[in-house]
């Protein structure tokens, strides 16, 4: 009886820890050289953004409803590498591995904003590119500058109402278990884990907001691409092919690699076990990479961007 007691009273109580201690790199051998190459692509990623950000904001004839969405998603790239890299240096480098309940969740919750929002503002993207080539003659009137601004707005208003109802299912969550973390930030699926309550709601809702804002979006995007191919069948010369389809050539390479590594890792979980450090490997470059590559993709593949930054040097 007092067995059953002591078993009931144990189940009453809610822990919540003052620390989580974040595992990630520590069984990694030579892992400060990984680091190095982290604060390189991290300065690169800020120099890039700011400057393609610079270059959208100068000149007017940019002020359109696809540079709007670039412009978006160079904010979000700078977001997401601020929110991940400098304190996944910090954390190792420096061996402060241990972090705040608060931060945590803090923490998680930008993280886990930008890249769902990097995924939705290449929807945007997608969404521009197939009305300006399926229906070229009414692109002005369908997408204007205050309607990209609208979607760009909503995304963000979705992004963060589905990332802040996930922190909120995690308070109910009681860390009895443990309190260290397989990841290298806090990152929502190995945090649910360490519960020593049901997290089967948090299970669920993560898998819903996956589906909402990584899936569903790459297959949109796919069907975006199918109707952009049939309507380039119907353009009798290949010389505007040609031209038409070099407007969507740096779309369709953010999109590989944003998406790429993202479905890898989720393909190969389901296929095979993979190794946690391969794991932790692999998530960190698809969510530090792309941030880095977007602008350099945009400035050396959209002669728009190319032609504005040879008027300013020749001023």
């Amino acid at each position: 009886m007092s067995s059953l007691n002591s078993t009931a009273s144990t189940n009453s109580t809610f822990v919540r820890p003052q620390f989580f201690y974040i595992n990630g790199f520590s069984n990694i051998p030579h892992v400060k050289f990984y680091f190095i190459f982290l604060s390189f692509v991290y300065i690169v990623t800020v120099i890039a953004n700011s400057f393609i950000m610079f270059i959208l904001f100068m000149d007017q004839n940019l002020h359109t409803p696809k540079y709007l969405a670039v412009f978006n998603l160079a904010v979000v790239d700078m977001g997401g590498s601020t929110a991940l890299i400098p304190k996944m240096i910090g954390t190792f480098l420096f061996n402060s591995q241990f972090i705040t309940y608060e931060a945590c969740l803090a923490s998680m919750f930008f993280v886990h904003l930008f890249t769902f929002l990097q995924s939705l503002t290449l929807l945007a993207l997608s969404y521009d590119r197939f009305v300006a080539i399926c229906f070229p003659l009414n692109y002005h009137s369908i997408i204007t500058n205050g309607k990209m601004v609208l979607i760009l707005t909503i995304i963000w208003i979705i992004t963060a109402g589905l990332m802040l109802i996930a922190v909120g299912l995690v308070t109910r969550l009681s860390f009895c278990k443990s309190i260290v973390i397989n990841s290298y930030f806090c990152d929502h699926g190995p945090v649910c884990q360490l519960a020593c309550n049901s997290n089967s709601p948090n299970h669920i809702y993560a898998q819903f907001c996956i589906s909402i804002v990584l899936f569903i979006p790459l297959i949109l995007i796919a069907l975006s691409y199918m109707c952009i191919v049939f309507a380039l069948l119907k353009i009798a010369s290949g010389e505007e092919r040609l031209r038409a389809m070099k407007t969507c050539t740096s779309h369709l390479i953010l999109v590989a690699v944003f998406y790429l590594p993202i479905c890898g890792t989720y393909l190969a979980a389901i296929l095979s076990t993979i190794h946690p450090d391969a794991r932790i490997l692999n998530t960190s470059l698809s969510s530090t990479i792309p941030p880095m590559l977007n602008p350099i993709i945009y400035t050396l593949k959209t002669e728009e961007i190319l032609e504005t930054v040879k008027r300013l040097y020749n001023r």
